[in-house]
């Protein structure tokens, strides 16, 4: 079952709506208990009044007026306690309605006591409407304080969210791409903050890699021309065991200056396609009998395609030259539409390759005696990169899966580093 996910615009609201109905709850209950308080108090001046007049009424004429009544069998205890002094007293009792029963009450000079019992039930109706008031406009609040939520956090929220897109961009490798700009607006808000954090972060990251490419390519060119001259000098010693070995690695020397310096123009993001229509089909069958006469060539459906031949043969002859230095036979090369991939019956790719894609100088073997410099599949992705391809990696049972998914529209400009 799929996990619910609360974003911020929720947790927010949440939050919000949650405030509002606790302080329109604490104040309904407040101006309630106000309410009330007053009523009561106001009740209590008018049955003192009404009680003066039933008692001047009384002396006058021995008449009972307003109600009143002698030695009331009813007359609250309390009340009757507090009028033994002489003096006129009020009580409030409640009886679980909303209007209380008012008493009041005073001693006459003969020892009787004169009592007025009232609930005075229309006012309390009054504090009935207003309850009801104060429900609607608590519950206005709240859902007011909602909605303000929901807008708000839906703003930061949107906007935190077009930052990770864009942060995921950069670290995909399009250097172009800046947060600030993807988020819109200058609002100072966190979210800015944030922009401006990953920009600086991404701008310094960046010319921190140029800097190394620069570096890269700059040693490599220096190579080049010592290397060069190295390997005439070893083409002119006589023949024998030492001299092929000074040759050999020689020659290991020179593969990798030029190797080092393809993958400085490539990191550059400034090489183009030369583009042609081929058959894929038949340019691999050709090109894997060139390179690897042994591999085994599966066409199940050919496919024309618009790319550069030289790049596309640059990445056929990595995958192949891998296949055969870290992979076992047989390797067997595929093509299906647009899709070209190569096998081998080895122990596949290693578990940080198919985290993290390939990286120069690792080869994934503990030998390092070995002919491989680790640059081969590093350059075929950056080649399928230029055509716009895409070169994916996993493991079969058994052996490693190279494939190459050629795009049904050609490149038109670079693609930068990652972005495949």
């Amino acid at each position: 079952m799929r996990a619910v996910r609360f974003g911020l615009r929720w947790k927010l609201s949440g939050a919000i709506a949650a405030v509002s109905a606790l302080v329109a709850l604490l104040l309904s209950l407040i101006v309630h208990n106000a309410a009330r308080v007053t009523m009561i108090s106001n009740s209590r001046d008018v049955q003192d009044e009404r009680l003066r007049s039933a008692e001047r009424i009384y002396e006058l004429g021995e008449r009972l007026a307003l109600g009143a009544e002698l030695d009331d069998p009813a007359l609250p205890e309390e009340l009757r306690e507090a009028v033994r002094t002489g003096e006129r007293a009020t009580f409030v009792s409640e009886n679980g309605d909303d209007a209380p029963d008012v008493w009041a009450a005073t001693q006459l000079p003969d020892g009787s006591v004169l009592s007025l019992h009232a609930r005075f039930t229309d006012r309390y109706s009054v504090l009935a409407d207003l309850d009801r008031t104060l429900v609607v406009g608590a519950g206005t609040v709240v859902v007011g304080s909602t909605a303000l939520g929901v807008l708000v956090g839906g703003q930061l929220s949107r906007r935190l969210r077009k930052a990770a897109t864009a942060a995921g961009r950069v670290a995909a490798g399009h250097a172009d791409v800046r947060v600030r700009d993807a988020i819109g607006g200058r609002a100072p808000d966190e979210a800015d903050e944030l922009a401006r954090a990953v920009d600086a972060m991404a701008d310094a990251l960046q010319a921190r890699l140029d800097a190394e490419r620069r570096v890269t390519a700059d040693i490599a060119h220096e190579l080049r021309t010592p290397v060069t001259g190295l390997v005439t000098a070893a083409g002119l010693l006589p023949d024998g065991r030492p001299a092929e070995l000074v040759r050999d690695r020689a020659q290991v020397l020179r593969t990798l200056v030029e190797d080092i310096l393809e993958v400085a123009r490539l990191d550059g993001a400034a090489e183009r396609a030369e583009l042609q229509d081929i058959a894929l089909g038949e340019f691999v069958a050709r090109r894997v009998r060139a390179l690897t006469p042994e591999a085994r060539v599966d066409v199940g459906g050919d496919a024309i395609v618009t790319t550069d031949p030289r790049r596309l043969e640059r990445v056929l002859g990595n995958l192949l030259a891998n296949a055969e230095r870290h992979g076992a036979g047989p390797v067997e090369v595929t093509v299906e539409g647009r899709r070209l991939r190569v096998r081998d019956h080895g122990p596949g790719f290693p578990a940080d390759l198919l985290a993290e894609g390939p990286s120069r100088f690792r080869t994934g073997s503990t030998d390092r005696a070995g002919r491989g410099h680790g640059l081969g599949l590093t350059i075929a992705a950056g080649q399928a990169r230029v055509l716009g391809a895409r070169l994916t990696f996993r493991n079969a049972e058994p052996g490693a899966v190279a494939t190459l998914h050629l795009p049904a529209t050609a490149p038109v400009s670079p693609v930068p580093p990652g972005a495949g």
